[in-house]
């Protein structure tokens, strides 16, 4: 057993980043910064475990938070100087944390006047909600501020707009006392969850980074299918579906894993342009990925008021759909360019790397046995963090003894955490992590242990703020929504067109969602959309989980789509190729994503919904199989030999009628896939030899 790669615990400075150019501090700033970061992660998890104050506080304190770091981290210009804090923005960082502790200091005050604030209450408000909007505008660029501008707009002056369009009219205190104090602004339900659960697990990905995961990942995926036909690329779909599946964010999957995959694909053959694109794609499937998925689970489950176990079977066989075809995709493409596998002499034991590492998913499966058993995501997070804190530092002190000892004090420190956490809280699990951390002090670098913690607690605070600036400023589009009515005038027009055709209210609603990320990440996306487009699904049958599941998909399906493709982008900078090109073939690899929401829609059974019989799902699992295997065929032009042109229409034809729910549709599809499987079988025999 070995302990955690100590070479993980540099805390990276330049890391490139889809949300701009981050600053690279030294001295003094670098010292400030890492330490509000450290406080950011010790509040949060002392919210978590303890709950010491209100939840509008809470929230008030988490948007405190990230405004500071975001100011600290991200300078007013992408061409700014990146070595040092500009004095404007010490004084922002100054100003956003006390007017964020305004709901603290004068809590009593402001429920007292609910509803009728002050002239000073006006000031904190509007002051907070322009700081929301200048770190939106510097970490997530122009776009979502832009919309969110549009719709506060609205708010202040949609009355003067004709018919339908117009509202009835709210003055200025009224926005700014929904916006800024209420808990349908910015301090509303995105930023509860950001407070709640997504910054708990993504302080969870940061330690099992830090502890050696993606190494394990890279270990296991390579040794199972490296060896295969076209190896490399499947190992990337591999290791970034497990990444993705703890991490849940597509950009960051890119980021890590493809500095490893994407030149080993194009090493063994690959095109740059095909690796980025499977990258790519890969990555940001582990949003879907159960068990983990990212972070729109979480605010699906507290949107729906539904347990967090009902979303994750909702998802589940989508996602194994999704990442099967990308394995498709990569089969295919490997067998039109003759691409063999890595020799199996350089590939790593997966066993042996599992038996050296294996305890790294002790954490992991804690987090998922306590997610499938009835307990809150919060509570789930806070045991996973605790056991990955436990099998850090009992690892370090373990390693340091006799393989006797060490057995005996790892289980110990585990079993006993573990156990004390789930029977009798978090007091006595804060007992044997305080045991676990002198212990580490006591033994020969031990201390370089305790830097992997401290470092993965910045590091999940700095990873945190992408997420939970999106959450704030989101606030602002909700509380527009709430206050005015205007979704349920959208919502009119898309039942109106669901009247003559549910299909073209879909495909509305999925440009839509297309549209909105082009430039806005996919949880702002999913907000949006689900308070605008959402309930209109549902007012024309579809379920209410598929329904927001629907939005949810094209939400991701909008970072791969040109021409603004944040994960195409970010793919770009390793594999040093076009980013539109990666984007246009990422969107060919990831046919399924676009073409699965829809067959869940007129098939619910594809999502395990309304108990469907074990033949049903059978059934709709076999046909959307069969139309992936088609459509790849199509796409690539390769099956067991290259296709001509009409064979790949014939092929793509096939799929489309298995997909679409129009009578007899199905049995005109099996009869084309029969067909020309045959064709193509009885085209590509082997002949027999004299």
């Amino acid at each position: 057993m070995t302990t955690p790669d100590v070479s993980a615990t540099h805390i990276d400075q330049e890391t490139f980043s889809e949300h701009g150019a981050q600053r690279r501090l030294g001295g003094v700033a670098l010292l400030i910064l890492t330490g509000i970061a450290l406080s950011f992660s010790i509040y949060q998890l002392t919210m978590a475990a303890f709950h010491p104050l209100s939840s509008l506080v809470m929230r008030a304190l988490h948007v405190g938070f990230l405004l500071t770091l975001t100011f600290l981290v991200f300078p007013i210009a992408r061409g700014g100087r990146l070595d040092r804090v500009a004095p404007s923005d010490w004084l922002l960082a100054a100003a956003a944390f006390l007017l964020a502790s305004y709901q603290w200091l004068f809590e009593i005050e402001l429920i007292q006047r609910s509803g009728d604030p002050s002239t000073i209450d006006l000031w904190v408000g509007t002051a907070l909600i322009l700081l929301v909007f200048e770190a939106a505008r510097r970490i997530l660029g122009l776009a979502l501020p832009t919309i969110c501008a549009l719709f506060l707009l609205y708010g202040l002056f949609g009355q003067h707009l004709p018919g339908d369009l117009a509202h009835r009219g709210y003055d200025y205190a009224q926005i700014v006392d929904q916006l800024g104090f209420g808990t349908e602004g910015i301090f509303g339900i995105p930023t509860l969850v950001s407070a709640s659960y997504i910054f708990l697990f993504v302080l969870f990905g940061a330690f099992l980074e830090h502890a050696g995961m993606i190494n394990l990942f890279n270990s296991v995926a390579l040794g199972f299918v490296g060896h295969t036909k076209g190896g490399a690329a499947k190992v990337a779909v591999v290791s970034s579906g497990l990444m993705g599946s703890i991490s849940g964010s597509g950009v960051a999957n890119v980021l890590t894993t493809g500095q490893f995959t994407i030149p080993l694909m194009k090493r063994f053959g690959y095109s740059g342009v095909f690796a980025g694109a499977v990258e790519a794609t890969a990555s940001m499937g582990g949003q879907i990925m159960p068990p983990v998925m990212g972070a729109v689970a979480f605010i699906m489950a507290e949107n729906l008021n539904v347990p967090y176990v009902e979303i994750v079977k909702a998802a589940l066989v989508p996602a194994i759909l999704y990442y099967l075809t990308v394995f498709w995709m990569v089969h295919l493409e490997a067998g039109r360019k003759n691409l063999e596998g890595m020799p199996k002499a350089d590939c790593p034991n997966p066993w042996q790397a599992m038996r050296a590492q294996w305890y790294l998913v002790l954490p992991l499966a804690g987090l998922v046995g306590m997610l499938f058993n009835g307990f809150t995501p919060m509570y789930s997070g806070m045991v996973g963090l605790a056991l990955c804190a436990i099998l850090i530092l009992g690892t370090a002190i373990a390693a340091r003894l006799s393989r006797t000892a060490f057995r005996f004090v790892f289980w110990l420190a585990v079993g006993l955490g573990a156990s004390l956490l789930v029977k009798w809280g978090v007091y006595p699990v804060l007992l044997v992590i305080g045991v676990l951390v002198l212990g580490c002090l006591a033994v020969q670098g031990g201390r370089q242990t305790l830097l992997i913690m401290r470092d993965s607690l910045v590091d999940g605070a700095r990873q945190a703020l992408p997420v939970g600036v999106a959450c704030a400023i989101v606030g602002v589009i909700i509380g527009i929504l709430t206050l005015t009515g205007a979704a349920t005038n959208f919502a009119g027009f898309i039942l109106k067109i669901g009247e003559d055709s549910l299909f073209v209210s879909l495909l509305l609603t999925m440009l839509i969602c297309l549209v909105l990320g082009m430039g806005i990440p996919t949880i702002p996306n999913y907000i949006i959309t689900s308070s605008i487009a959402a309930p209109a699904l549902l007012d024309l049958g579809v379920p209410l989980i598929v329904s927001h599941m629907f939005v949810f998909y094209f939400g991701i399906m909008a970072d791969l789509t040109p021409p603004v493709a944040l994960a195409a982008f970010a793919a770009s900078s390793v594999a040093k190729e076009p980013a539109m090109k990666i984007g246009v073939k990422a969107v060919q690899i990831a046919i399924a994503g676009f073409v699965v929401p829809f067959m869940a829609v007129y098939d619910n059974a594809l999502m395990l919904q309304g108990d469907p019989s074990v033949l049903a799902v059978t059934y709709i699992v076999g046909k959307a199989l069969l139309a992936i295997a088609l459509w790849g065929a199509a796409a690539i032009g390769y099956l067991r030999a290259p296709l001509r042109a009409w064979e790949r229409t014939w092929a793509a034809l096939a799929a489309f009628l298995l997909v679409a729910a129009l009578p007899l549709t199905d049995e005109l599809g099996f009869a084309a896939c029969v067909g020309f499987i045959a064709w193509h079988l009885l085209r590509t025999r082997t002949p027999k030899l004299a």
